[in-house]
């Protein structure tokens, strides 16, 4: 069976590893949500990376239908071909190119899909993948062909939340939301990332941080990603503990809405007037 436990650069709680492998051995698609910077995404290169299988990556725009994951028929460049006359255009099968999980399912062996960010989709796009998650097949009409996966590929869904994904999908899921880390689960992640970095900066850059996602004004709080990029930014501008209680540096890394800086910088300077 089939066994995640992380890797040296994707640090992955002991529930997760649990729900990965869990879908492993059920043969389930492997739903997750969490806040943006969690690692939804990243984790299908963490589960590629650990059981040295191939990733094949399906980035969901709101344009995106479910048959291009499976295949493409390519009609312009047929009637290029058949007006200049440069290639056969009798031979359809040049004309078919599969999507991701078209290529998985013709593999020979078992791939990784990622399916990342399914909520951009029209709400009908998981209804119209059901039959292929169940039968783990699909039919290529243009040629006559239908193709059925030989190894049953691992596939990792990514949702933001951003609309509800209809329940005759859900169903057919294991799910799992991936919660913000802790401060110990994030000290970890920020070793990995800056293993040389000043513990007492780290610990001081964690209590400015979470001190900041507690701010009701600012709407999008600062993510794990923003933190590493911050902690790097501390510590190459040889940013000193003291500094950090007095201000935040470099607000720019963590927070990326305008609207939330001024709101903080005027709740700052409301905090200060209180004091006299």
């Amino acid at each position: 069976m089939l066994s995640f436990k992380g890797t040296s650069s994707y640090i992955a709680s002991a529930e997760l590893q649990e729900i990965v492998t869990l879908a492993f051995d059920l043969q389930k698609p492997l739903l997750i949500r969490g806040e943006p910077g969690t690692g939804k995404t990243v984790l299908a290169r963490a589960v590629s990376e650990a059981l040295k299988l191939p990733l094949l990556t399906w980035h969901i725009k709101s344009s995106s239908k479910a048959q291009d994951g499976l295949y493409v028929y390519d009609t312009v460049q047929r009637l290029n071909d058949s007006r200049f006359g440069t290639g056969d255009v009798q031979d359809i099968k040049k004309y078919i190119k599969l999507g991701p999980l078209g290529q998985a399912f013709a593999s020979p062996t078992r791939s990784i899909v990622l399916i990342d960010e399914i909520d951009k989709a029209d709400i009908e796009f998981p209804n119209d993948l059901l039959h292929e998650l169940d039968a783990m097949s699909f039919a290529i009409p243009e040629t006559g062909e239908t193709i059925t996966a030989r190894e049953r590929p691992v596939i990792i869904i990514t949702s933001n939340a951003e609309k509800e994904l209809p329940d005759a999908f859900l169903r057919r899921c294991i799910f799992h939301y991936i919660a913000f880390p802790e401060a110990d689960e994030m000290r970890t992640i920020l070793k990995v990332h800056h293993p040389r970095v000043d513990e007492k900066l780290v610990s001081a850059a964690l209590l400015r941080f979470y001190w900041l996602r507690e701010q009701a004004e600012i709407r999008k709080k600062p993510s794990t990603s923003e933190l590493v990029d911050w902690i790097g930014a501390l510590s190459r501008a040889g940013v000193d503990v003291k500094s950090l209680e007095k201000e935040v540096p470099f607000l720019g890394v963590l927070l990326k809405k305008e609207g939330d800086i001024q709101a903080l910088k005027q709740g700052s300077k409301r905090s200060h007037s209180s004091r006299f």
